[in-house]
């Protein structure tokens, strides 16, 4: 069975994902940016309480993906703190003045979180000749990009995801993200082939990930 990502913005929407058959939680603060850096003891709780993947974002703010000396040292700070908690992999994506991949960055901080797998995260869809980036970003040595097809969402992205996936070649992951829904999935899947699914399950307004959401999310994955 293919499987499911739920990006969670709180300690109860972890325990909610774990409990309604995620395979894997992304934890972060900052909802209204998209995700940013999650909170330290919060993130140390979720560890104890949920028993499966857990992966950190590391996104200094809200905002463009273009940062400062000061920024990406705060960056290289966070990872190194989490790598204490036993967590199982990072998010993170740093572009350079012209929108495209900074490739000397994104390495070191790949190479920094070592032995843990990273996932490039959604600055992917900011990016114009994402063929080229998807290049890049294997070479940085990623192991996912998550992505909506460099489009609003994934209904709209889905033939560009197609073509990542064909491109991609099993070299890495490209993980349909933004916008997707149990109602869908089964489109999305059907039309990209992806093995591997990213949804924040926030169906009513609220920042707490809905259980039923997640559960049919789940069965929906073939």
């Amino acid at each position: 069975m293919n499987q499911l990502e739920i990006a969670c913005f709180n300690l109860e929407s972890a325990v909610i994902a774990q409990q309604n058959g995620a395979d894997r939680v992304e934890l972060c603060a900052g909802i209204e940016f998209g995700g940013t850096t999650p909170n330290f003891e919060i993130t140390t709780k979720v560890r104890q309480l949920i028993d499966i993947d857990l992966n950190v974002m590391i996104r200094p703010r809200g905002g463009n993906f273009v940062y400062s000396d000061g920024e990406f040292e705060r960056m290289k700070s966070e990872l190194s703190e989490f790598k204490k908690l036993n967590v199982n992999g990072f998010v993170f994506g740093i572009l350079d003045q012209n929108n495209k991949v900074d490739v000397k960055r994104n390495t070191e901080l790949v190479d920094l979180a070592s032995p843990f797998p990273c996932t490039f995260h959604r600055a992917f869809d900011e990016i114009i000749n994402f063929e080229q980036a998807l290049e890049e970003i294997i070479s940085c040595g990623f192991s996912t990009i998550l992505t909506s097809g460099t489009k609003a969402n994934v209904t709209q992205g889905k033939e560009i995801l197609r073509q990542l996936i064909v491109q991609a070649d099993n070299r890495i992951t490209i993980m349909p993200g933004g916008g997707l829904r149990s109602t869908n999935v089964i489109d999305i899947q059907e039309v990209t082939q992806a093995v591997f699914y990213h949804s924040s399950a926030i169906v009513d307004g609220t920042q707490i990930a809905n259980p039923t959401e997640i559960f049919n999310l789940k069965v929906n994955l073939k």
